[in-house]
């Protein structure tokens, strides 16, 4: 059953749904009438996160983006529309990036233990990946949208964790537009989407989350309507090797995680696919870069810098630097 568009919600219609993906939790906040199928709506929002684990997992074994890896060179794999749209976007934000966006970085991710088969490197295991040459995936990766197909020019690991979460939550929000909702907040963690308002007329608040590790404090918040947010940073996960500690985010032509001064970047966009990828992007090209490369490219970022024991706020919007720089404790 599909729903009528002049639908003006109320508070009374507030329906909240939500159920485990990708080793967290996906939710669904939205108002329609209350004789919506909600048990129909949470299939379908189960379904939507499903398949997009079942693709483009590395966790799991037979998903299509680990059968494309473990595939011989030169040689052309099916891939489902979803992945094959997944896998064209990164190779057009690597490309617009300058190759801070890879998603070839596969080996470094196991290697550094944030991948299957957890483990920490020895020092002779990072001496050799800061040495090892490797292709960026836009050399190493050929795709034929076309006909749904992809192969490796080069022997490469792909890894999609920096853009198919933020996929993953346009699928929740277009299984609600298929339903004729229209005013909803959709996320995987702390990668969301709207659409809408609320029934007050006002905006969906985000929270956006001070990047310290091992605690969960709120920083501030965002308003969002008719659009997505994703924040990439160092604080969730992170290996400590030697009494230093690094993020699991990899700096692709370094063969290293991050090391820069930015403890997290904030990105608003169309679709959460975006946002994700180029919040990695920008987390990658640093403080200097990566603010240079969101005003060139007249985006809305926060990138958050650690100062000490405190963080420093470069806000650019509409692709303008905001005059605002503030210390928060």
């Amino acid at each position: 059953m599909k729903m009528s568009t002049d639908y003006q919600p109320s508070p009374a219609d507030r329906h909240s749904l939500s159920g485990e993906t990708m080793g967290t939790r996906y939710t669904a906040l939205f108002y329609a009438k209350p004789e919506v199928d909600e048990t129909a709506i949470g299939k379908g929002l189960f379904e939507a996160v499903d398949n997009v684990d079942r693709q483009m997992s590395t966790w799991k074994p037979e998903s299509d983006l680990n059968l494309l890896n473990a595939a011989p060179e030169n040689e052309w794999c099916a891939l489902p529309k979803e992945l094959t749209t997944v896998l064209t976007t990164a190779l057009r934000i690597s490309q617009q990036s300058n190759g801070a966006f890879d998603i070839a970085v596969g080996d470094l991710v196991n290697a550094w233990g944030f991948g299957p088969g957890e483990h920490q490197p020895t020092a002779q295991q990072i001496s050799a990946l800061k040495h090892r040459v490797r292709l960026p995936a836009t050399q190493a990766l050929e795709i034929d949208a076309l006909r749904g197909q992809a192969r490796k020019r080069a022997a490469t690991t792909l890894d999609l964790s920096g853009i198919a979460k933020g996929f993953a939550v346009d699928e929740l929000a277009r299984c609600l537009d298929s339903w004729g909702i229209t005013n909803y907040l959709v996320g995987i963690d702390g990668e969301m989407r709207s659409r809408g308002l609320k029934p007050d007329g006002q905006p969906w608040v985000v929270a956006i989350e001070r990047p310290r590790r091992g605690t969960r404090e709120v920083m501030g918040i965002m308003e969002l309507s008719d659009a997505a947010i994703a924040t990439s940073g160092d604080y969730r996960h992170w290996v400590e090797v030697d009494g230093q500690l690094y993020s699991h985010t990899m700096h692709p032509s370094r063969g290293t995680p991050l090391t820069n001064k930015l403890a997290a970047v904030t990105v608003v966009a169309s679709s959460c696919m975006l946002a994700d990828a180029w919040a990695t992007a920008l987390m990658v090209l640093g403080e200097e870069a990566g603010p240079e490369l969101a005003q060139a490219r007249g985006m809305d970022a926060l990138f958050v810098l650690r100062d000490g024991e405190a963080f420093r706020e470069i806000s650019i919007v509409a692709g303008r630097l905001q005059t605002t720089l503030e210390t928060r404790e």
